[in-house]
């Protein structure tokens, strides 16, 4: 099991959102369907039962198909995913400032 992000441990630990905090980590890649249940780690059942969603908000958009896997990505346009786009990249610089400044006081000490 990975470790729980910054991201996850702020919005909770839904499988809506280790799909998007995946997606958001990888954004401007495309990834098929099996790719992203395994790396969001959720099952392919709970994938398709939030899957028709994403979509129909938008929020995920289909960019191409190799042989029958259908590849998808993450929708940079939508307002939404722009403005959690934004809360992922201030929480990740939250965290890793509060990182170096201990590691900091280790140093200084």
């Amino acid at each position: 099991m990975k470790e729980i992000t910054i991201f996850r441990e702020a919005l909770g630990d839904s499988p809506v959102i280790r799909v998007l905090d995946f997606l958001i980590e990888g954004r401007g890649l495309d990834y098929s369907l099996t790719d992203i249940a395994e790396n969001s780690n959720i099952g392919w059942t709970t994938l398709h039962r939030i899957w028709d969603k994403l979509l129909k908000l938008n929020m995920v958009v289909p960019t191409r198909e190799i042989g029958r896997a259908k590849l998808f990505k993450l929708n940079e346009e939508n307002s939404a995913i722009k403005e959690l786009i934004k809360v992922y990249d201030t929480l990740l610089y939250q965290e890793t400032e509060k990182h170096l400044s201990k590691k900091m006081e280790v140093i200084v000490s």
